[in-house]
């Protein structure tokens, strides 16, 4: 096959997220980076602040190369600590907000943080899990002790610190969806955290004076790559504390959006509220994301009078590897010039235009291939065949080389917008004793990527319901992880070395006990 056509793009030299930071302060400090609520944070301000407490932390002992996790709100306060840690080469690993119980306490396994800056509302949540660790606890609170988040950002010094990470230095730790197996932490550096948010930049065609309405959780690598788009270029960030589907195109309209970001569901979220007319009383000229259903592209483009960019990117690479600019709906677009993507068969041979490939992508530039998971030699070799990294999703090619997605080969899933480990939530049921054995598969939703069914085979004469099973579980998942049909069956299907075969799994719901309608 033939090369696919790619997008040019700019080479992601080593000039670091550093460097670039302390250049904007000086030459653009009054720029408006951000607007949270009533406050407008200047991009002097957001630096001044970002030195202060990255001086702070190296004033407590940390040291490049140090792991830091951060539970933090959606607020510029978590924006200043990634830029704060990167600007000194602390390793930052962020944890979702919303994880509890045994997820939580294997995010904490799995990192070994030397540090952690943390909010008083998570504090007693986490606590638990950091029983036996010597680990640095830095608190975001209104208390002002020594050591706190809030003392440390009061640093008598204001001035760039006086370490600096190199380009292709690991500064960040971030989740994978444990598609395999646990959730695995993907080694990022600062060339592939630039190279994304470069990527969104071609994607949106962002000018100086844009505003992108910035709703994003700010532990998500979306998030991340947004909030360094604005280093890189003189937009501004209209920011939320979370996501309102009801209140969307009002704070747009009043924030003098350009730019919406969507992932996964949003959009039928979004195509779901009654329809007003403010549908199309608003500035935003460009709705950018990935995952928008091929059937709603249109639908979405004419109700709000936005034109679509559609891109496809993974934890493990960059933001997107591909990227839809005047394509055909529906589909993720060309490869950036970054990378080679070939779709393959299980034997590895490339697949002819029209049929499913797994969607296998090799660096054509060096440092932006994929750098492996932390402390994971196994499951890092396994990822590759050759010289390609292999994503376990699927993928078509049109005649013209664009691509549309196909779905997932790995056992992952997706719900309105955040990927989800089957293993991690078969891991929580499976310790309840009227368990024997568990399987969660995706369902199609009405709005968008999954809904979670959980199949279960009870211990032999264990008497156990549906509701009774979800009300157990509450304690101990995070409620985006919480399955919404739960089927009992007398035993699973299964391969020859007695695996079960989630693919012969029943996909429907009619009929089956499902937690919406209790």
């Amino acid at each position: 096959m033939t090369a696919l056509e790619t997008i040019e793009m700019p080479e992601v030299g080593a000039t670091t997220l550093r460097e670039l930071m302390d250049r904007r302060a000086a030459a653009d400090p009054h720029h408006i980076y951000c607007r949270f609520g009533d406050t407008d944070y200047s991009f002097g301000r957001i630096d001044e602040s970002t030195n202060r407490l990255a001086n702070g932390l190296l004033a407590l002992g940390l040291q490049p190369g140090d792991r830091v996790m951060l539970m933090l709100p959606g607020h510029p306060d978590h924006i200043v600590s990634i830029f704060a840690l990167a600007k000194v080469g602390l390793v930052r690993v962020p944890v979702n907000i919303h994880l509890i119980g045994p997820a939580l306490q294997f995010a904490v396994d799995s990192a070994d943080p030397q540090a952690l800056i943390v909010d008083e509302a998570y504090l007693d949540t986490i606590a638990p899990c950091l029983e036996g660790r010597s680990v640095q606890v830095i608190v975001r609170s209104a208390a002002d002790a020594a050591g706190s988040f809030a003392a440390l950002m009061r640093h008598p010094d204001a001035s760039p610190p006086p370490v600096a990470p190199q380009a292709d230095d690991i500064i960040a730790i971030t989740p994978s969806s444990g598609t395999t197996g646990a959730p695995k932490g993907v080694l990022k550096s600062d060339r592939t955290l630039r190279a994304g948010p470069m990527a969104i930049l071609k994607l949106t065609e962002a000018r100086p004076g844009d505003t992108f309405l910035f709703w994003e959780a700010v532990h998500h690598g979306a998030g991340v790559a947004v909030a360094i788009a604005a280093v890189l270029e003189k937009i501004t960030l209209a920011m939320v504390d979370k996501f309102s589907a009801s209140r969307f195109w009002k704070q747009a309209t009043e924030s003098g959006v350009t730019h919406i970001h969507y992932l996964g569901g949003v959009l039928p979220i979004l195509m779901k509220q009654p329809e007003s007319a403010g549908d199309r009383a608003h500035g935003v000229r460009m709705a950018w994301g990935g995952g928008c259903p091929q059937e709603v592209w249109a639908p979405f483009a004419e109700r709000f009078g936005v034109t679509m960019r559609e891109g496809y990117g993974l934890s493990e690479l960059i933001t997107f590897v591909c990227e839809n600019i005047g394509g055909p709906p529906g589909s993720m677009g060309k490869p950036l010039s970054y990378y080679d993507i070939r779709l393959i068969d299980d034997q590895g041979a490339e697949v002819p235009a029209g049929a499913p490939g797994e969607v296998t992508i090799r660096a054509l530039h060096p440092g932006l291939g994929f750098l492996g998971y932390f402390r994971n030699e196994e499951a890092s070799r396994g990822a590759w065949r050759g010289a390609y990294f292999c994503t376990g999703d699927l993928a078509r090619r049109d005649a013209d080389g664009w691509l549309f997605y196909a779905g997932r080969k790995k056992d992952s899933l997706r719900r309105r917008g955040v990927n989800i480990s089957a293993w991690e939530v078969e891991r929580v049921i499976a310790e309840h004793p009227a368990v024997e054995e568990c399987a969660l598969i995706g369902v199609p939703a009405d709005i968008g990527d999954d809904e979670l069914k959980l199949f279960v085979r009870r211990a032999g004469g264990a008497s156990l319901t549906e509701q009774a099973l979800i009300d157990w579980s509450r304690s101990r998942l995070p409620s985006f992880q919480l399955p919404r049909f739960v089927a009992f069956v007398d035993d699973f299907p299964r391969t020859p070395t007695q695996r079960i075969r989630k693919l012969d799994l029943p996909r429907g719901t009619a009929g089956v006990w499902d937690l919406e309608q209790q």
